[in-house]
Formats: structure tokens, C-alpha cells, sequence
């Protein structure tokens, strides 16, 4: 004997998962990563603003980095300061501010 549904109980539709944040991320790091020298590392922090970090390894890419950043994006990326890496093999990291 099989067991039916009770009358009158619909399953609910399953909504799309909404991945809105996670895409545009995606976007913006391929953005930066097909125009920066090869071998960078890009990744994102929030903290009421968003904010951008390359992570390079020789003061030259430093310099290519500092210079591409203003350019993508329709300027969407400002800010542009330079830092010391932390903690990983990387030694410099090119920060920016995410204007989105």
C-alpha cells in the first residue's frame, strides 16, 4: 500500500538560489586578474566598503598593478595604496576601494 499526499498540502516551490554577490565578486576578480601581470592573487574584504587586495610578488608588478587599477572598470576601482603582504609568499599587496 502506497502512501498519498493528505488533500489539500502543496509542496512549495524551491526559489533559485540567489548568487547576485558571489557573480559580480567573480566578475570583478577575472576583471582584475586578465589584466594584472600573471601569477597575482585577488581577493575581496568587506567592511562596510569593499575592498580589493593583489597580492604580487616583485615591486614591478607593483607598479603594472598600480597602473592598471584606475583604468578597469570605468574607474570603479580607487583608492590605490601599496602594502606589505601578509603572511604568505607574496611580499607586496596593491589595495583599492570597490566603488559598486
Amino acid at each position: 500500500m502506497t502512501q498519498a499526499e493528505p488533500v489539500g498540502v502543496d509542496r512549495l516551490p524551491s526559489a533559485p538560489r540567489a548568487r547576485l554577490v558571489s557573480d559580480e565578486l567573480t566578475r570583478l576578480m577575472k576583471m582584475v586578474t586578465d589584466a594584472c601581470p600573471p601569477d597575482v592573487k585577488v581577493s575581496f574584504a568587506f567592511d562596510g566598503q569593499l575592498h580589493l587586495f593583489v597580492d604580487v610578488r616583485t615591486i614591478e608588478d607593483v607598479l603594472a598593478v598600480e597602473l592598471i587599477l584606475p583604468s578597469l572598470g570605468a574607474g570603479m576601482f580607487h583608492g590605490v595604496q601599496r602594502s606589505q603582504a601578509p603572511r604568505h609568499g607574496f611580499g607586496h599587496r596593491v589595495t583599492a576601494l570597490v566603488d559598486r
